[in-house]
């Protein structure tokens, strides 16, 4: 039986990485911070699946990742833990430069010491591009982040690629564009949306309040992208690779189709501009090329951007309707 160690697994993709993992036959080690509140939610139906063992640790704690990878020895490392909302990391640069950054070689270093064979995955970001060089962007695009948080990714993402020159290391970095899903945090623009949308059409609010609707992202399903991690680690010689869509939306797009998707004719009469959510430094169009993966690693995107946007405003009314009771 393999043996897959996720650091993140009570996020988005963790869960979804675990569940994917868990139906292909793996033993699954989820890192998980000691806190006195642990959320569990996004997991709550996998936790007590005997395959599934989670164990406390660290991003800024090198002897806690040390310590976890001796334990387990896997076979698989999948790094997805990180400060992840970009716009907190104007709030905690910091903080965010320590998990985000500085945690992928505390996860590389433990990996070196302990066990060295195993396969890792770094989780790079679309925004390590920020102020795009070229469009489509491909792995050879040059680097502009426009945030601490993209700053932080381009770090964990070149420290992988030193890792692997410098110790003949199986370490690969995923260039994941954006990727939604019902399990987004209600921070990000896609869940807050189609959360305000789903309360607005059962009467428990009146508008959504949003920053820029002109920004555009490369938006896909996040229980796609999980399955392209795994094919990642799969080959025979560790390799980059930008996981996206090809196609690119704007925050507008998102919230007409989440209307449509709620039976709300005029979005107009519910959007409210609030220029707290600006970002200082925007982002303004996104838009992967993920030829290389669909050549390499046989892997393609299962669902359309419309669809996607009903999933989640469909889920928001599933759940909305049940806070009622």
């Amino acid at each position: 039986m393999k043996k897959a160690f996720i650091t993140g697994i009570t996020g988005q993709d963790g869960s979804y990485l675990a569940e994917f993992l868990l139906k292909k036959g793996y033993k699954v080690f989820g890192l998980t911070r000691r806190t006195s509140t642990q959320n569990f939610a996004r997991i709550k139906h996998i936790v007590h699946d005997p395959n599934l063992k989670l164990i406390s640790g660290d991003l800024i704690d090198q002897h806690s990742l040390t310590f976890a990878l001796n334990d387990v020895k896997p076979d698989e490392i999948y790094n997805l833990a990180a400060q992840s909302f970009v716009q907190a990391s104007w709030e905690q640069p910091v903080l965010t430069g320590e998990f985000t950054g500085i945690g992928v070689t505390r996860v590389l270093e433990a990996m070196r010491l302990v066990c060295p064979n195993a396969k890792f995955y770094q989780a790079s970001s679309s925004e390590m591009f920020g102020k795009v060089r070229q469009t489509p962007q491909t792995e050879d695009t040059p680097f502009y982040p426009r945030s601490p948080y993209g700053v932080a990714k381009v770090y964990g993402h070149w420290i992988t690629v030193n890792y692997r020159e410098s110790y003949d290391m199986f370490a690969v970095s995923g260039i994941l564009f954006n990727h939604e899903s019902p399990r987004r945090g209600l921070e990000f623009v896609t869940r807050k949306i189609a959360n305000a949308v789903a309360r607005v059409k059962l009467g428990k609010q009146t508008h959504v309040e949003l920053g820029n609707l002109d920004s555009k992202r490369d938006w896909g399903y996040a229980k796609d992208y999980v399955e392209a991690m795994w094919l990642m680690l799969q080959q025979d010689e560790p390799d980059d690779y930008v996981i996206a869509t090809g196609e690119t939306h704007s925050v507008r797009e998102f919230l007409q189709l989440a209307c449509k998707a709620a039976g709300i004719d005029d979005w107009k009469s519910i959007y409210k501009h609030n220029p707290l959510f600006d970002r200082p430094a925007e982002v303004d169009l996104l838009m992967g090329d993920p030829t290389k993966a669909k050549e390499k690693l046989g892997w393609k995107p299962s669902i359309s951007f419309e669809e996607l946007v009903k999933i989640m405003v469909e889920a928001e009314l599933e759940l909305e309707k049940k806070s009622e009771n």
